[in-house]
């Protein structure tokens, strides 16, 4: 099948192995690119792996794969994921950090199946919720993301702090 034409019947979803990690990489500037930040990606392969496959990881990433043209597996998709924790609920859940599907094979329910995969891993392990931040302008992930059950958070604002006044403060640390 070409890029794109394929349904869901011949995708895979599972969680990444250390041979996934070029085509997550790949995944990742080509994410980056779409947000408009093409050159923000500085993490390399090496750091992916490292991350992902340590012997305690604190991140973790399931893929998405179709059937290529010659008959072998190719990554499409990839959720990179890490463990968040409720004080209120008092239970885990898992913070989505990055959801990106080949733009070749956006539309085809590979997004929703890995999205699916990671609603799974939380019902397993009894985790209460599955949460993710979404650029304003990004209006088709809104409405993809309205069309699975879920529903922007307007309350809370992200804050982040990084480079030199994150080492700023740390030294006041």
């Amino acid at each position: 099948m070409t890029p794109g034409t394929h349904g869901t019947a011949d995708l895979v979803v599972r969680p990444a192995r250390p041979d996934d990690v070029a085509a997550v990489h790949r995944l990742v500037c080509a994410l980056a690119a779409y947000e408009r930040e093409p050159d923000a990606v500085v993490a390399g392969p090496a750091d992916l792996a490292a991350a992902l496959f340590s012997p305690d990881p604190r991140v973790h990433c399931h893929v998405a794969e179709v059937m290529g043209g010659d008959g072998s597996p190719v990554v499409v998709g990839a959720a990179i994921w890490f463990v968040s924790f409720s004080t209120w609920r008092g239970r885990h859940g898992i913070w989505l950090e990055d959801l990106v599907v080949d733009e070749a094979h956006r539309g085809n329910g590979v997004g929703r199946r890995l999205l699916a995969g990671l609603a799974a891993e939380c019902t397993r392990r009894g985790w209460s919720r599955l949460e993710w931040s979404v650029l304003d302008w990004n209006s088709s992930a809104h409405g993809f993301y309205r069309s699975v059950g879920a529903c922007p958070q307007q309350e809370w604002t992200t804050w982040r702090l990084d480079g030199t006044p994150l080492e700023a403060l740390g030294h006041d640390g």
